[in-house]
């Protein structure tokens, strides 16, 4: 593990905690010689002895979080080493390992002064220029600056009243909650589009496929009427001039019956008048 990056938080100088040159180091008898249990970490797990801190009190968990009540207001003024555990269970120190040596890192208890804030606004503004934070929108990069000034902002206000910088912890988990509850809704939001757009994007394919069939359907049809239309067409020509063939045929039939009819009639015209005589 490399050493953390610069911080907004102020903290103290690193601390030489142990070493891993071996298996069976004896630098962990060194830096506890009264045989005493390690000290317990604020997360769950176990620290060593940091910096000669001889309290073995576990810290309650403090903030807004559940399963953990804030401790309970004293009229009295705290003590030094109260303040240090409030800083500590509040920000935890930070580890890490540096060429088999485990360093660890208080928060400072040292109080601010207006100095301190105009340095940690000018500190901000650099540091936001320096990582090319953006201005609008969502920036992890600027929002991981705030978070770091505002712990700094809590630091400084518990070294001098610790149950406002206690309820100062509670505003700070709570607004971290209401991220991620908008950073889920986000993501959700994200993939439930991402998911339309793709079953559009099927959708629209298959309807292209749907139109494409159509069109082909559409021509064919088209080419049918084509075909209906040219043997109507071819029909009712047909059709026509069997139709005047036949009136001709009937008109002939016609010329001659009346013929016949008119070659009758005087036949019998001149058979009759020869009897009336």
């Amino acid at each position: 593990m490399i050493q953390p990056s610069h911080s907004l938080v102020k903290y103290d100088n690193p601390v030489l905690v142990s070493r891993t040159d071996g298996p069976n180091s004896s630098s962990s008898n060194a830096n506890n010689p009264s045989g005493k249990s390690p000290l317990k970490r604020l997360d769950g797990g176990t620290d060593k002895k940091i910096g000669g801190t001889s309290s073995n009190t576990v810290l309650p968990p403090v903030g807004g979080k559940k399963g953990g009540a804030l401790p309970p207001v004293d009229a009295r003024p705290k003590t030094p080493s109260q303040t240090e555990d409030i800083l500590n269970s509040i920000l935890p120190p930070r580890e890490w390992d540096e060429t088999g040596q485990l360093w660890v890192q208080k928060v400072s208890s040292t109080p601010a002064t207006r100095l301190d804030v105009i340095n940690l606004q000018e500190q901000l503004d650099h540091m936001l220029q320096k990582r090319q934070a953006r201005e609008t929108g969502i920036d992890p990069v600027r929002r991981e600056l705030y978070s770091q000034c505002f712990d700094e902002l809590i630091r400084q206000v518990t070294i001098s009243c610790q149950e406002r910088g206690l309820l100062l912890l509670r505003v700070r988990d709570e607004i971290r909650m209401s991220i991620a509850a908008y950073q889920t809704l986000y993501e959700s939001s994200v993939a439930f589009g991402m998911r339309k757009a793709l079953q559009a994007e099927q959708g629209k394919s298959d309807m292209e496929t749907r139109v494409r069939d159509l069109e082909d359907d559409k021509r064919g049809l088209e080419q049918g009427v084509l075909e209906l239309k040219a043997k109507c067409e071819a029909i009712e020509k047909r059709e026509s001039e069997r139709r005047a063939m036949e009136e001709r045929k009937h008109a002939e039939e016609i010329a001659f019956l009346k013929k016949t009819n008119v070659q009758l009639k005087t036949q019998l015209e001149g058979i009759l008048s020869p009897q009336k005589k």
